[in-house]
């Protein structure tokens, strides 16, 4: 199914994390700690177990999920009722529900053309269910396009392969090499990337090449000739990029967004009456490129303290 409104987007970590709304004195409502515990999660649980195995060594090992989200989630509810609003599959036909022991997986031909594909004839299809990470190959961690990326997870080794687990992870570090891997999750087989992460090897499930959309395809791709910048131009973005380079602290960064939407649930909790501000006119633009290039970097130095300079 395609997006819902904005409110269904904003998908949860976990419900298990969420606590209802708990009442204190004279303030109402409020968010209560377990609402935020998300923000800290506690100690991660194994969600799948096997052994990676290259050659004829096998190294037992344990899957842990390297994602939490903490974005907020929203229920639908009624407005005039206050209560939960419930989805029904209905026939688009009749417009009536339909039981779910008659809901079959149809693929589309041509419209309104079906061909009916059954469970058992799925299952039939599905990877043999082995738990083994097989890796078939070494690579280059340059050679992979970070594009190809799909969900991190962490490999920690299993009780008793310590030796080995750290004999792989040594000798891919040294290496400077990534294994390329399939592993079976949930029923589907998955392309992966293992590699060497301190003490840690870390699995990311990958894209396919066929689904990663060819960039000759996008209908904005930029001319060659029409893009070249002048050599001034290119000096002065240089400048800019040197002005703004930093090294990377993921601590840094945080989701203001989902800290803003937070802060609004607990001040319309508490019984705040909300009012909603226009939205801020958009900058005015740079007469040119250049007078883009030199504001922004006169506006980089300041913020870091360098002076106006010149440019």
């Amino acid at each position: 199914p395609g997006p819902g409104p904005a409110a269904d987007r904003l998908a949860a970590p976990d419900a298990s994390s969420v606590a209802p709304l708990v009442r204190r004195p004279v303030f109402g409502y409020t968010l209560s700690d377990a609402h935020r515990r998300h923000l800290h999660p506690l100690m991660a649980r194994a969600i799948w177990s096997g052994a990676i195995s290259f050659g004829l060594v096998n190294v037992p090992v344990k899957l842990y999920s390297a994602v939490s989200r903490k974005t907020v989630r929203f229920n639908q509810i009624n407005s005039a009722t206050m209560q939960r609003v419930k989805q029904l599959r209905v026939d688009a036909e009749s417009g009536e529900e339909v039981p779910y022991d008659q809901i079959v997986k149809g693929f589309e031909l041509a419209p309104e053309r079906f061909v009916v594909i059954t469970p058992a004839e799925l299952d039939s299809l599905d990877p043999e269910q082995t738990r083994s990470i097989d890796i078939l190959d070494f690579v280059g961690l340059d050679e992979i396009d970070p594009i190809y990326y799909d969900h991190p997870y962490y490999l920690a080794p299993a009780p008793g392969a310590s030796k080995p687990y750290g004999l792989l992870r040594d000798a891919m570090a040294e290496a400077g090499k990534v294994g390329i891997a399939k592993v079976v999750l949930r029923s589907k087989e998955s392309l992966v990337a293992i590699r060497p992460a301190g003490r840690l090897l870390t699995l990311e499930t990958m894209l396919y090449a066929d689904e990663v959309v060819p960039p000759e395809t996008i209908d904005d791709l930029p001319d060659a000739k029409a893009s070249a910048p002048a050599a001034r131009e290119l000096e002065m973005a240089r400048q800019l990029v040197e002005s703004l380079t930093t090294t990377f602290e993921a601590e840094k960064y945080h989701d203001e967004y989902r800290e803003r939407v937070l802060e609004l649930i607990e001040r319309k909790a508490s019984g705040e009456e909300i009012t909603v501000e226009a939205p801020a006119p958009a900058p005015p633009k740079a007469p040119d490129l250049m007078a883009a290039l030199e504001a922004s970097i006169k506006a980089a130095k300041a913020r870091s303290g360098g002076g106006d300079g010149d440019g």
